[in-house]
């Protein structure tokens, strides 16, 4: 029985390197704020003055009850802004490489 805990632990230690170096995860970039990126309450009008015309307004989802507001998203090169009504809520990242584990890219 001893046996077996020495080496079970030393398979896990040979096993990780393998995993870690194949997977960059999007959580170690996303623990930073996405530079130049629109801040939280900002209007829409004001993200378009600030930051320009997004590359594609994706379609509103949402609101069909009154608790369940509407979501705008805008896409920029870097990055999808979320809406709420029409204030910003999110910015999201996109993968910085295919390689990266990151969020799955916007339902259109």
């Amino acid at each position: 029985m001893k046996h077996r805990l020495y080496i079970l632990p030393l398979l896990a230690l040979l096993g990780l390197p393998a995993a870690a170096q194949a997977e960059t995860l999007l959580v170690e970039r996303t623990q930073q704020p996405v530079a130049n990126a629109p801040a939280r309450g900002l209007s829409m009008a004001e993200v378009e003055a600030r930051f320009g015309a997004p590359q594609q307004k994706l379609d509103p989802r949402g609101g069909q009850k009154r608790q369940w507001p509407t979501i705008n998203r805008w896409v920029y090169a870097d990055y999808v802004v979320y809406f709420e009504k029409s204030r910003v809520i999110d910015v999201v990242a996109h993968q910085a490489s295919p390689n990266e584990i990151g969020p799955k890219p916007p339902i259109r």
